[in-house]
């Protein structure tokens, strides 16, 4: 790609500015969502942004004690994680970005935020903060097994086609069915895992308000709780992005348009469709449960979750070789 358009599509169009005003107006719907099955009015489209320059132009106090230069940074670098994930997750066609083996990257990106949680619960001297982060990373090592072996089984199956690669893997389900037929467990359990991962109602244990505040969040304040917010909020898109990508054929569709702008317009609304359908989704299991206890998300991530994600590969592999699906 021309240096000056991969610029563009870097800093600009699909990457960081749209990936910024999406981020927004995910978090926009996804309240208006749940306050519509509430029975309520929800925010305005504006109020997100607004939210985030009213929270960068709120006074940053330091904790007594505290690190003032990780406190700083920590969230900058959450941030930047997400938001490099992001170039790799096809928008309008295969990313220019796009190697052999980005979906480990990805995956690994994505992680960083729970770390950095962790991290700043662990620094900011606060008991409410330390249980949340204590909390976050504990939640982290019982969905992320589960989620792993969801978001490989695309991968698994596409096999030297896909070659590991989220463009490879997309690219494969435009010659093929989407991996939402052949694996629709995994699709189940990356969903949860997702729901899991971003921290969200019944998962929202780190950040239980009525127990510990805001969790790991507590001490933020400013600029670093508006960077923390606007991280998960990436996240959020991301996720959806990375989820369609995997198992419902991303931006492409099995025919071809000429001339190459209309099937990058096309592709485009298409990528918007599936991460809306995914946020739908998302939010609905938000607003029709409860928080429930880390010991109950223990018991449903390695005894149900874990089984099915293993399950999946069993079936996956047993696809490949008497099926030849890869193939």
């Amino acid at each position: 790609m021309d240096p000056i358009l991969l610029l563009v599509y870097i800093f600009l169009f699909p990457g960081f500015l749209f990936l910024l005003a999406y981020a927004f107006f995910l978090q926009f719907l996804d309240r208006k969502i749940y306050a519509r099955m509430q029975n309520r009015v929800g925010p305005p489209l504006l109020q997100p942004f607004a939210d985030f320059i009213k929270m960068l132009g709120k006074e940053v106090i330091d904790p007594k004690g505290v690190d003032r230069k990780a406190f700083d940074a920590a969230p900058l670098l959450a941030l930047a994680a997400v938001m490099t994930a992001f170039l790799y997750v096809p928008i309008v066609g295969s990313s220019p970005l796009a190697f052999q083996g980005d979906l480990i990257v990805v995956l690994y990106l994505l992680t960083v935020p729970t770390i950095v949680l962790f991290v700043l619960g662990w620094l900011s001297r606060n008991v409410y903060s330390t249980i949340g982060g204590v909390r976050a990373v504990t939640q982290l090592f019982i969905y992320e097994v589960p989620f792993y072996l969801a978001m490989l089984g695309p991968a698994l199956m596409a096999g030297a086609a896909g070659g590991w690669s989220i463009s490879g893997i997309v690219a494969w389900q435009q010659k093929n069915l989407w991996f939402a037929i052949y694996q629709p467990i995994g699709l189940v359990v990356a969903l949860i895992g997702l729901q899991a991962k971003l921290e969200r109602t019944p998962f929202d244990i780190p950040e239980a308000e009525t127990e510990i505040l805001a969790g790991p969040t507590t001490e933020l304040t400013g600029r670093r709780l508006a960077f923390m917010k606007l991280t998960m909020d990436v996240s959020l898109v991301v996720g959806s992005g990375l989820v369609a990508a995997l198992f419902l054929g991303g931006p492409l569709l099995p025919w071809t348009f000429s001339p190459n702008w209309l099937g990058w317009i096309i592709g485009f609304l298409v990528f918007l469709a599936k991460t809306l359908a995914v946020l739908l989704v998302l939010s609905s299991i938000k607003a029709a449960t409860g928080r429930i206890r880390i010991d109950q998300l223990n018991d449903i991530g390695w005894k149900y979750l874990a089984s099915a994600a293993i399950l999946q590969v069993f079936l996956v592999l047993l696809l490949n070789y008497y099926l030849g699906v890869s193939a």
